[in-house]
């Protein structure tokens, strides 16, 4: 019987991120539409390869960057469609697909743990929400990649939160392990920031319990940062997105603005109660963005991984490791 590849799935809004036996990868969550045959042959101009078109059912969409140059922008970020609408499935395909160009094919069933925004977790909707979710992924998959023909199975999908992935990668090592100097705050009072393209999510865990009272998620992720730059809707947040990524969007007016709009929602969740906290985690890309600010207001309590945009699906890969291990044993 060929054993299970493990594996931490973030189905971010900005960026998909896959971690895995090998390491992980992230691909922009941007999607377009193929609308025809694209111009070529034109002198004096500089050609692009396109980026990497997945077929799916004899629909095709460009994924990841530069995606909204080649096709019909798509841009959805209501939480439908994480239930495997079109343009979901081609970014999670366009990611394995990377995965396996970069570590080789995928040839064992896959076991997934995904993580979710709080909001879609919370609620009467909360169960049906994950197992929608869990309903697409698990199965056999095909697709095709640039014409090649590819194929995955999906034996088991987990779904959590993803603020609970940041909690797992600052708790474990990579082969499921508690790392001893950490261990004493699973049964602490501990505070997440997850920081993404969408959501702000801060969640608070208390003995290994889930503070509700404060626990919250809201739409003030960095696409909040994008709508400020964006007033006149001259660009696609997926074209923002692009030129922040590169260092090339001016962001001095605006970061301030955003800064205290993510400030004072933490504020409004934790007030001063955070100062009992063993420690503080901040993930996600914003995390790269707000890092300063974040520093001064939490004064030493901080901790930044070694890379905030990947922690969540780096932690989810430690949890299934940690999974996998308590079944053996």
């Amino acid at each position: 019987m060929t054993e299970a590849l493990f594996f931490g799935e973030d189905l971010g809004a900005g960026a998909n991120k896959l971690y895995g036996p090998n390491g992980g990868l992230q691909l922009q969550a941007i999607v377009a539409a193929d609308t025809g045959q694209p111009v070529t042959q034109l002198l004096g101009f500089r050609s692009h390869k396109p980026p990497l078109k997945i077929g799916i059912g004899g629909m095709n969409f460009y994924v990841g960057p530069g995606a909204h140059n080649w096709g019909r922008g798509i841009e959805n970020l209501d939480y439908e469609r994480m239930t495997g609408v079109p343009e979901t499935r081609a970014i999670v395909y366009g990611i394995l697909t990377r995965y396996a160009q970069q570590y080789g094919p995928l040839e064992a069933p896959l076991h997934l743990i995904v993580g979710l925004p709080l909001e879609p977790l919370s609620g009467e909707q909360a169960q049906a929400n994950a197992d929608a979710v869990r309903r697409w992924l698990i199965g056999e998959h095909n697709w095709e990649a640039d014409g090649q023909p590819c194929s995955i199975q999906v034996d088991e999908v987990k779904v959590t939160s993803q603020p609970s992935g940041a909690l797992f990668d600052y708790l474990l090592d990579d082969t499921g392990q508690f790392i001893p100097t950490r261990r004493a705050h699973f049964n602490q009072e501990v505070g997440i920031v997850s920081v993404g393209f969408n959501t702000l999510e801060l969640l608070t865990v208390s003995d290994r319990t889930v503070v509700q009272g404060m626990t919250a998620g809201r739409t003030l992720g960095v696409r909040r940062l994008l709508e400020l730059l964006n007033g006149e809707n001259l660009h696609t947040l997926g074209e923002l997105d692009t030129l922040l990524r590169a260092g090339r969007l001016d962001v001095r007016q605006a970061l301030p603005v955003w800064a205290r709009e993510i400030t004072g929602q933490i504020e409004k969740t934790w007030g001063n109660r955070w100062k009992r906290f063993a420690q503080i985690i901040i993930v996600g890309g914003g995390a790269l963005l707000l890092r300063d600010a974040l520093i001064d207001r939490f004064n030493g309590r901080l901790h930044i991984p070694d890379d905030p945009v990947m922690a969540i699906s780096r932690g989810l890969y430690k949890l299934a490791r940690q999974q996998a291990n308590r079944r053996k044993a």
